[in-house]
C-alpha cells in the first residue's frame, strides 16, 4: 500500500480541491468509472421459471414497466402448452436518465405443465451451463473480443404457486438443483389470492422448508461481505419468498396513477407495500443488488463451472474446443 507522508487525515467534511494542497485527486477515478460505465452500458440477463399462469410476463412487465415478456413482444403467437420444456428468449435496449441496459428475459414455457414432471428441470440447468460454456469458449480465445458478450444467466425468478400449504416436490428438486448454479429469487405469484394470515404462514412455512432441504437462495448468507451488508441482507432473507402481485393496467387512485389490480372490493396497488411486497423483488433486483447479483455470478457460480471445466481438460485435453460449445460438458448438466 502507497501512503503520501505528511499529509495528514483527511476528514469527511473537509474539502479535497482547489486550494488544497494535499489533495491529489484519487476521488476522481469514479467519475471515470461513472463515465465509461455510461459508455459501454450494462447488461442483465433474468429468467423466469414457473408454471403456466402464474403471471410471470405479467410480473417482468411491472417490474421495467415496459412490454419486456415474451407474450408482450409476441402476442399473436399461439398459446399451447409445450409438450417439452422450450427456452425462450428476448432482448430489449433500455434507456432511463442516460443509462443504458441491454436486459434479456429468458422464458421456460412448458416448465410444471405436464403431467409427469419428472426431471424437468434438466433442459434449464443444461441452459444455463451452455452460457457458462459459451462464455468459456469465448475466454480461452486466442484473439477474443474486447468485451466479451454476456449471455449468462444472472439471475432467475421462481414463481411458486398461491396454495397456501407447503412446497411442492416439483418446486424442492428445482430450487435444491439450481441453486448451485444460479442466484434463485423465489416469488409467491399472485399473492392477492391469500388472506394476510395465509400469506405470513405460507412464507414461514417455505422459509423452513428452504432450510430443511439445504437450499440457499438470493442473498447467499456465505457471500456476505461484511458486517453491514449481513445486516441488510439479513432484513431481505427474512421476507423471502416475497408475495408478490403483477400488473400492467394504470389506474387513478386519490389522483395519482398507480399500477394495479382492480376488484369489487378495491384496486390492489402493485406498488403499495401495505398490499404486497412486489416493491422490495423491484428494488432487490434492479436498484439495490443488481451488481451484486452479476458480481455472484461471475464470481461464484462461473467461477465453479470454469474451474470444473478446466480440470476436465486436463484428464481430456481435447475436451475444450477453441471454437464452439463442447459437447463433453452436457453430463454436467445432468449430474449437478
Amino acid at each position: 500500500m502507497i501512503t503520501r507522508p505528511d499529509c495528514g487525515k483527511i476528514s469527511k467534511g473537509e474539502k479535497t480541491h482547489g486550494s488544497d494542497f494535499s489533495y491529489v485527486g484519487i476521488d476522481a477515478i469514479l467519475e471515470q468509472m461513472r463515465r465509461k460505465a455510461m459508455k459501454q452500458g450494462f447488461e442483465f440477463n433474468i429468467m423466469v421459471v414457473g408454471q403456466s399462469g402464474l403471471g410471470k410476463s405479467t410480473l417482468m412487465n411491472t417490474l421495467f414497466k415496459s412490454k419486456v415478456s415474451r407474450k408482450s413482444v409476441q402476442p399473436n403467437t399461439e398459446e399451447r402448452i409445450p409438450k417439452t420444456i422450450e427456452i425462450k428468449s428476448i432482448s430489449h435496449d433500455i434507456e432511463e436518465k442516460g443509462v443504458r441496459m441491454k436486459l434479456t428475459v429468458i422464458d421456460t414455457p412448458g416448465f410444471g405443465d405436464q403431467i409427469n414432471n419428472e426431471n424437468c428441470w434438466q433442459p434449464i440447468m443444461k441452459f444455463i451451463n451452455d452460457q457458462y460454456e459459451a462464455y468459456l469458449q469465448e475466454e480461452i480465445n486466442i484473439d477474443r473480443k474486447k468485451r466479451i458478450p454476456d449471455s449468462r444467466v444472472h439471475c432467475c425468478i421462481y414463481f411458486i404457486p398461491p396454495t397456501g400449504h407447503c412446497l411442492r416436490p416439483l418446486d424442492v428438486e428445482f430450487m435444491r438443483r439450481l441453486s448451485k448454479v444460479v442466484n434463485i429469487v423465489p416469488v409467491i405469484a399472485k399473492a392477492d389470492t391469500l388472506t394476510l394470515e395465509e400469506r405470513d404462514y405460507f412464507k414461514q412455512t417455505i422459509r423452513e422448508e428452504l432450510r430443511a432441504n439445504g437450499i440457499d437462495v438470493y442473498p447467499q448468507k456465505e457471500f456476505d461481505e461484511d458486517a453491514e451488508d449481513r445486516m441488510i441482507n439479513d432484513k431481505i432473507r427474512e421476507m423471502i419468498p416475497f408475495a408478490v402481485v403483477g400488473s400492467d393496467q394504470e389506474y387513478q387512485v386519490n389522483g395519482k396513477r398507480i399500477l394495479g389490480r382492480k376488484t369489487k372490493w378495491g384496486t390492489i396497488e402493485v406498488e403499495n407495500i401495505a398490499h404486497c411486497e412486489f416493491a422490495y423483488l423491484r428494488d432487490l433486483l434492479i436498484r439495490t443488488h443488481m451488481q451484486n447479483i452479476k458480481d455472484i455470478t461471475g464470481s461464484i457460480h462461473y467461477e465453479t463451472y470454469r474451474v470444473r471445466r478446466l480440470n476436465e481438460s486436463n484428464d481430456q485435453p481435447s475436451a475444450l474446443q477453441a471454437n464452439g460449445v463442447a459437447a463433453q460438458h452436457e453430463a454436467l448438466s445432468h449430474e449437478m
